[in-house]
């Protein structure tokens, strides 16, 4: 790791951030004397909340991630033989709130008591501030769902908010921190007392600054990732919820924040209701978008803007979308996240994403696996995305996790939209590093059965490929190396290419639409051979 490399993520990060991280190590929090726990009184029906997905496949094996394993021991809580994303899972309890199943609850109240007796205070994986705010949620959905407690459930939930509250990730910042401060709304709403009062104050302190510091102006989530934003849209509708239930007001603003941020969602979405895959997105980790606006038609809310013909834009987050015809092409111009918080970026500046017919045809390459690994870094750089590599370098420059040192910034973007066709340009200084200091400008002409993407280097480089991810139900029927080719898509269609200024070759590689989920596909690679280059793609 070089100084360099430290010296340009460090210098981003919020005064609060350093002493933060400081105080959050080496703060020691004791057990308490606590007095028995009061339940405040229900005023009005808890709105049933969004159902999650079946986890558990018997009394000692769950499923996350699409990966299985048994947690029969003590010590399994914190296997460090299991990944450490798939434990948090685990602690999550996200399950207690799938599809009604009455005939499980015994089994529940079994894992719930499990929890409590094999997770002693204040150690390990679960008392961590992040799975410890999720839980203290899932727990509290699930009283309020006609489930009663026992008073060591009681006892047990009050202890893991008064810790909660000791232990807030000002650190991290972000949605971390958001969930913190839902967490202490939700215990402090559901308590009676003094020290209850105290986490609502907090939570709705903290929520205060949050929402309109992580909600954008076009409603998008600041950190630019569609899943992160359905994330946080659902936390939103859950605490409007349960503030209802105990009948007082949401800040007024919550409720434009959620109108704004359903149709962002509904823009940054593909025909077939799914998410687009810029920075760290996946499928199920949030919630459908359809289960979100169905949540939030039953609280009473409005739906959101529906995307229209023409051009959609999200300046304030960095995306466009165009929609012509059968074409939904979705466009990053944006800056890959918050500045002091780029742990969820991805090195995709000036990447997009093509729907013809309701399927998808090129598609960024996914997310799936978090933590410190050569795929990690893999997928969230320029390589696995459909933009401009040059000389071998990412667009921004990530490491480890989920740090980012020298980052993109796009620049001179504009839009056109004429009665034939829709034209968006836009630039980004991202390898200004490099010895020949080349700036990347891409162009996109949408019509109605055309897309041309011309992609221009001023500067000097030494190579320079722009690549091109086909979904992987796309059939190649040419083979390298070319300077035209075609496919056939999931529809049947045939999709045609010709390149200008360049070469083109086509190899094997790999989407990634879940967590622990690998599909084959094939890649169009594009290697220039002069400043600039051009490829048009047909259909019919």
């Amino acid at each position: 790791m070089s100084l360099s490399l430290l010296w340009n993520t460090a210098r981003y990060l919020k005064p609060v951030q350093i002493y933060g991280r400081i105080c959050y190590h080496f703060h020691q929090v004791h057990l308490p004397s606590l007095t028995t726990p009061s339940i405040r009184l229900l005023n009005n029906t808890f709105t049933p909340p969004i159902k999650k997905k079946e986890s558990l496949i018997s009394p000692t094996r769950f499923r996350f991630l699409n990966q299985e394993h048994e947690f029969a021991k003590a010590s399994d809580w914190n296997n460090p033989a299991i990944d450490k994303l798939w434990l948090y899972n685990l602690h999550y309890f996200d399950y207690l709130n799938k599809k009604n199943d009455k005939k499980e609850n015994e089994l529940y109240w079994q894992i719930i008591e499990r929890w409590i007796e094999e997770n002693p205070a204040f150690a390990g994986n679960g008392w961590e501030p992040y799975p410890l705010s999720l839980r203290i949620v899932n727990w509290i959905k699930w009283l309020l769902s006609g489930n009663s407690p026992t008073k060591k459930m009681i006892d047990s939930l009050y202890l893991q908010a008064w810790y909660l509250r000791r232990r807030l990730e000002f650190h991290l910042l972000g949605n971390h921190l958001f969930a913190n401060a839902k967490a202490l709304v939700f215990a402090g709403l559901f308590f009676d007392g003094v020290e209850a009062e105290k986490w609502l104050n907090k939570g709705l302190q903290i929520l205060a600054k949050e929402v309109p510091e992580q909600v954008l102006a076009d409603g998008g989530h600041f950190e630019r990732s569609p899943m992160y934003h359905a994330v946080i849209l659902e936390d939103l509708l859950d605490l409007i919820n349960i503030v209802k239930t105990y009948n007082q007001e949401p800040p007024p603003l919550w409720f434009d924040f959620v109108e704004r941020m359903l149709s962002w969602l509904k823009a940054m979405c593909h025909p077939d209701g799914q998410i687009s895959f810029f920075n760290d997105a996946a499928l199920g980790i949030a919630p459908e978008p359809s289960e979100i606006e169905e949540y939030a038609g039953n609280l009473g809310l409005s739906a959101g803007e529906s995307p229209r013909e023409g051009a959609t834009e999200l300046r304030d987050s960095g995306y466009i979308r165009l929609q012509k015809g059968d074409a939904v092409l979705i466009v990053d111009v944006g800056k890959i996240g918050p500045d002091y918080l780029p742990g969820h970026a991805h090195a995709d500046t000036l990447s997009f994403e093509l729907s013809l017919k309701g399927g998808r045809v090129f598609v960024n390459s996914g997310t799936s696996c978090y933590g410190n690994s050569m795929e990690r870094l893999s997928q969230r750089g320029t390589a696995s995305h459909n933009t401009v590599m040059i000389d071998g370098k990412d667009s921004s420059e990530v490491w480890s996790g989920f740090r980012v040192a020298r980052r993109a910034r796009p620049f001179a973007l504009k839009v056109n939209e004429g009665a034939d066709d829709i034209r968006i340009a836009c630039s980004h200084d991202g390898y200004r590093w490099l010895t020949g200091q080349p700036i990347h400008r891409r162009q996109w002409v949408l019509q109605k059965n055309e897309l041309l993407i011309k992609d221009t280097i001023s500067g000097n480089f030494n190579e320079a490929i722009a690549r091109f991810y086909f979904h992987p139900e796309v059939e190649i029927t040419d083979s390298p190396p070319l300077m035209e080719g075609s496919a056939i898509l999931s529809g049947g269609q045939r999709l045609i290419w010709k390149i200008k200024n360049g070469i083109g070759d086509i190899y094997s590689a790999a989407w990634h639409p879940e967590f622990g989920r690998s599909l084959p596909n094939k890649c169009l690679q594009l290697s220039f051979t002069g400043p600039e280059t051009e490829i048009i793609f047909n259909w019919n």
